[in-house]
């Protein structure tokens, strides 16, 4: 029976099956999410010197590269005794389980080596990846919330999730959950809401994707204070602890931007 003051979910995370291929309301709403963030960046990047053309030669590697990056980051993070005996399960994201940190290693060095091959200015590009990288993912996570794989603690909440639908990840059709990709869908769009206004005015280029890491990462630290996961060191979850250092990697350089540019500002003066 449905808990009291809780939301109720009994969607199938399966969209629809031929046969033995199976599309999945997950990989539907990356789709829709990536297709949304290259619409919401195409002007911006045009305007930074960065043409259609490029944004297609650019795309497709960082694509290819943030999906294997978020794959091997995920896998990377479990007990790995389960993949060696059976590889084939390394790619089957079917089975629930991409890690966002790992798309945006895999995304950055896609784009640094496009970019260095067919010289285009890296730090702009950056930019631009920032702003399609927030709703993308935003669009994404209502994969994630159709699918139950990004929950949070029990909870009786009036905003709690239950899982009704056995072929969710969720660990039980019985219990109400924090929903965490609620929670991650909302920092997105707080984030994006924040960057998207100032894309313009925060200088020198690349400040606009330092920002973005440690938005992003702060968001990370926050959020996962409620999502199920184990507990790597010092309390912290290996999100957590990726975000720390991944924020101090932004402001760094953030810092190094501004000094470079100011430093280039005065010789030229």
């Amino acid at each position: 029976m449905p808990l009291p003051l809780v939301i109720t979910i009994h969607l199938d995370p399966v969209l629809v099956q031929l046969g033995p291929i199976a599309f999945r309301w997950y990989g539907l709403m990356y789709v829709l999410g990536i297709m949304a963030g290259v619409w919401t960046i195409r002007k911006y990047a045009n305007e930074r010197g960065i043409d259609d053309d490029q944004i297609n030669t650019l795309f497709w590697p960082a694509a290819i590269a943030g999906f294997i990056g978020g794959r091997l980051y995920y896998v990377l993070q479990q007990p790995l005794e389960p993949y060696l005996r059976q590889p084939w399960r390394i790619v089957a994201t079917w089975e629930g389980g991409m890690a966002f940190y790992g798309c945006i290693f895999g995304v950055v060095l896609a784009l640094l080596v496009t970019s260095w091959r067919k010289k285009i200015p890296i730090w702009p590009v950056l930019d631009a990846a920032a702003l399609l990288a927030l709703p993308a993912q935003a669009v994404g996570r209502i994969g994630n919330i159709v699918n139950g794989d990004v929950i949070g603690y029990p909870a009786d909440l009036p905003w709690a999730f239950l899982y009704t639908h056995p072929a969710t990840f969720a660990p039980s059709t019985t219990v109400a959950y924090h929903p965490a990709a609620v929670y991650e869908l909302l920092g997105n769009v707080v984030i994006f809401a924040i960057l998207w206004p100032l894309r313009h005015k925060l200088r020198p280029a690349g400040t606009v994707f330092a920002t973005y890491l440690v938005g992003y990462s702060v968001a990370q630290i926050i959020i996962f204070v409620w999502r199920l996961n184990e507990v790597v060191i010092w309390e912290l979850k290996q999100a957590q602890v990726t975000g720390i250092i991944v924020a101090a990697a932004g402001i760094l350089l953030a810092l190094y931007l501004r000094q470079n540019a100011e430093s280039t500002d005065t010789k030229a003066a």
